[in-house]
């Protein structure tokens, strides 16, 4: 049970949660390892990877001590995976969102591999998916404007290993873009 705010009654005071229990102990194993105290731990940082440890410990009802052991052990598995700053494409210049298929030459796995590496070294694209259906690949590509992507295209896309076609559909307006992942799947189990 997390910490609560100051109370309007004089001498409330707030209740520090229960050691784990076995039903804690069976949800953790349920779901990967993860106990509600790395699941709440998992979305606070996912909120603000940029809160203090005390923070932190304060809203998911820990102390600060077991509260850091429980992020130095997300990082370690490979949960947490890295923290980086959320920013604005536009107010860098980045005007245009482009979804790409790119379909490939050859359906082989040393072709694919190196029409893979081609794309990981290019930093307008900022994901690559096997998808399935018509395409190899989808691509999310970020450029200044509709110039810099048909010049990006001709210049750098077509010339990659085992292209044969493009098909781009433009972004017209972004209703929903989150880094955050859901995470209610892993409170449910």
């Amino acid at each position: 049970m997390p910490r609560s705010e100051k109370s309007g009654k004089a001498g409330a005071k707030a209740r520090a949660p229960s050691p784990p229990r076995d039903a804690d102990a069976r949800e953790a194993r349920d779901a990967g390892g993860l106990d509600r105290y790395d699941i709440a731990l998992l979305g606070e940082l996912q909120r603000d990877a940029r809160q203090s440890n005390a923070d932190l410990a304060a809203r998911i009802g820990l102390s600060p001590a077991p509260t850091w052991r429980r992020v130095r052990r997300l990082e370690e598995l490979g949960v947490i995976t890295g923290y980086r700053a959320e920013i604005d494409r536009r107010k860098i210049g980045l005007g245009v969102l482009a979804f790409v298929r790119v379909d490939a030459e050859r359906d082989n796995a040393d072709a694919t591999r190196a029409l893979e590496d081609a794309i990981r070294g290019l930093p307008e694209v900022i994901s690559c998916h096997y998808i399935s259906g018509a395409g190899t690949f989808e691509l999310q590509v970020l450029v200044t404007d509709l110039d810099a992507y048909s010049r990006w295209t001709m210049e750098t896309l077509f010339r990659l290993p085992n292209v044969k076609d493009l098909h781009t559909s433009f972004s017209l307006g972004e209703i929903k873009a989150s880094g955050s992942l859901p995470l209610g799947h892993l409170a449910t189990r």
